[in-house]
């Protein structure tokens, strides 16, 4: 049965791991023997034989992403550690603190099958140094040797029996392609909050629609939505999930070498939401606990209809922008004023620096003028992927709603949508 994992266990279970109410009970304090070895160590590993041969550039990609989400400053040290399990012709590779489990399953020549725990980040430095050659990874008590050529390492064993049980992986619930998860999750991530007082805004809010997938994040200056088609294993599946950003958008990253991503949602927690996502693809599995609470309702800041709307190129508007930023002191704006066949880029005021550009625009209605926060505009203009870029406008003062458009001629792509609130002038 898969557990339940809430944001506010997660804190829980931190606090006891730390404390060391979470452990496991260990018979290491108590004397005895074990397979032929003495055991006297409370921190000695049950395994007393592991023996493999891996790949030198297999070993350092899995290593290196099982070992990416490990906390910089765990609650417990154990939790900076990653387990090796080899059995059969292959290991497995992974890591928890909580929140983020990561998983991933490589082949070996496994000569004395065992499990031991080592320290995750340190393991993936000395992967990505060694030399294209075999890696030959021993348990020899307390120490896990490691050769590769000529080059020798000795690493510390952590305490396994004191490491927590992963959560298991939910169950699939359709599947989509690696690219283009990589791609939505990039276009909407640019909007999500980095200010933890407002943790909500820090996520991306999933929407599950039968067939098709919604993407929204905003952090109260800018919203950002993407819908995606995929490939449910029910039709008329309904599902919300909020996941956070950095998350997210580390998992889209890490997992494009395959053609179809698996998603899994378990553990309801209330109607509409449930309370663990997981990804699996090409040999790798990773799971989050979602976030609690509700979502703004964002969508309805979507207007109607734009009566006023700008066509300009996008790479030539997006090196303007990155022009006039560079005279655009914090917290001030670049001007933007579309007329007909044109449109002008200012930034700067008074007696500091200032700075104009002109560039071609087609405008359809009132000539129009507004500005902008330099950053937030780079930032949507850079994750469109067309060629041109369109602008609808209500009001100077409302907010501008960004897509994309391929040819100067032709309709706007509204898969992408970037809403952008202006900021009033000389400021």
């Amino acid at each position: 049965m898969t557990k339940n994992f809430s944001q506010a266990s997660v804190q829980q279970r931190r606090r006891r791991h730390a404390s060391g109410a979470d452990a496991k009970p260990s018979i290491a304090p108590h004397v005895g023997t074990l397979v032929g070895k003495v055991v006297s160590d409370p921190f000695c590993v049950l395994e007393a034989a592991m023996k493999f041969t891996v790949a030198r550039d297999v070993l350092a990609e899995a290593v290196s992403w099982t070992a990416r989400a490990l906390p910089v400053r765990p609650a417990s040290p154990i939790l900076a550690g990653v387990r090796i399990k080899a059995e059969g012709d292959e290991l497995t590779l992974s890591s928890f603190d909580y929140e983020v489990s990561a998983n991933s399953h490589i082949p070996a020549t496994v000569d004395e099958a065992g499990e031991v725990l080592v320290s995750g980040r340190l393991l993936a430095d000395i992967s990505k140094s060694l030399p294209s050659k075999p890696v030959s990874v021993e348990l020899d008590g307390q120490k896990v040797n490691l050769v590769c050529g000529s080059s020798h390492f000795t690493l510390a064993v952590m305490p396994l029996d004191e490491y927590p049980l992963l959560p298991a992986q939910p169950t699939g619930i359709g599947a989509i392609d690696s690219s283009t998860l990589s791609q939505a999750v990039s276009q909407v991530s640019i909007a999500a909050s980095r200010d933890d007082t407002l943790p909500l805004l820090t996520g991306v809010r999933i929407e599950i629609n039968g067939p098709a997938i919604t993407l929204l994040a905003t952090d109260r200056y800018r919203l950002a939505m993407r819908e995606l088609d995929w490939e449910p294993t029910d039709t008329s599946i309904e599902e919300v999930a909020l996941v956070k950003a950095r998350i997210l958008q580390d998992v889209a990253k890490s997992m494009t070498s395959g053609a179809k991503v698996e998603v899994g949602l378990s553990g309801e927690s209330q109607p509409g939401a449930s309370s663990l996502i997981g990804f699996t693809a090409q040999g790798r599995r990773t799971t989050s606990t979602l976030m609690d609470g509700d979502y703004p309702a964002v969508r309805r800041l979507f207007p109607e209809s734009t009566p006023i709307q700008a066509v300009v190129d996008r790479h030539a508007l997006l090196e303007a922008v990155k022009r006039m930023s560079l005279v655009a002191e914090r917290k001030t704006s670049v001007r933007l004023a579309f007329t007909d066949g044109q449109l002008v880029l200012e930034a700067g005021q008074g007696d500091n620096a200032q700075a104009s550009e002109a560039i071609e625009a087609t405008l359809h209605g009132d000539d129009i003028s507004t500005a902008f926060n330099p950053q937030f505009l780079i930032d949507g203009l850079q994750v469109l992927d067309t060629d041109y870029v369109r602008f609808g406008f209500t009001h100077p003062t409302k907010p501008a709603v960004i897509t994309g458009q391929k040819k100067a001629n032709e309709g706007e792509v509204t898969q992408f949508r970037y809403l952008l609130m202006p900021i009033r002038f000389g400021i």
